[in-house]
């Protein structure tokens, strides 16, 4: 498996497990960003849509986008679903996501 794959399924994880912590289980894309850059994935606004995007068709979270003054691209809102919950705590396994490890 390739470093590249490897960090991809880990901040899957990551947004999940961010999002799960959450008291609404729900996180705005731009505080998503700024969480992931701390936990060592610092990564474009592009690689992020496109993460939640793929999280979403996963049935993991739900997307809502929100307008932006000035035409820039809309913030998105990122939601837990109840597949995505199992997932962050290790209870189900979706290819793509990397699992948490015991006792994390």
């Amino acid at each position: 498996m390739s470093l590249s794959r490897i960090m991809q399924e880990d901040r899957r994880l990551c947004v999940l497990r961010l999002l799960h912590e959450d008291s609404d289980y729900s996180l705005n894309s731009s505080l998503l960003g700024k969480a992931l850059a701390a936990y060592g994935h610092g990564i474009s606004g592009d690689q992020l849509r496109t993460d939640l995007a793929w999280l979403a068709e996963q049935d993991l979270i739900t997307l809502q986008d929100l307008p932006r003054p000035g035409g820039r691209d809309p913030l998105q809102v990122a939601t837990l679903t109840g597949r995505g919950a199992d997932v962050a705590e290790g209870r189900a396994k979706v290819p793509g996501v990397a699992r948490p490890t015991p006792g994390h």
